[in-house]
């Protein structure tokens, strides 16, 4: 799986790729049909802590997959977004096996 990983109004971060791609490699060998991940992180203009958005959108066959979260650090927002992720890839992996 090819992972593209995108900073938004902030710099880099060598840690946040590191956390995301070996979380996006896991899912990518148990769900051998994803092609690909896109994933952004950006700040968003807001006088809350809450500002910290992670979003990923997986390729795989069917409609594309998409999940974002805020929280108060990227940390946060990534694992909850690989989170909401491994649910849609669990309910596709269900749909294709049914067929």
């Amino acid at each position: 799986m090819t992972i593209q990983i995108q900073y938004l109004h902030m710099p880099e971060s060598d840690s946040l790729n590191e956390i995301v791609s070996r979380h996006l490699d896991k899912l990518a060998k148990q769900y051998q049909f994803v092609i690909r991940s896109q994933v952004t992180f950006k700040l968003e203009n807001s006088h809350d802590k809450v500002n910290k958005v992670c979003e990923i959108e997986l390729s795989a066959p069917g409609p594309r997959l998409f999940a974002k979260s805020m929280e108060d650090n990227f940390e946060k927002a990534a694992a909850k977004t690989i989170d909401d992720l491994k649910r849609q890839l669990k309910k596709r992996k269900e749909k294709f096996s049914s067929h």
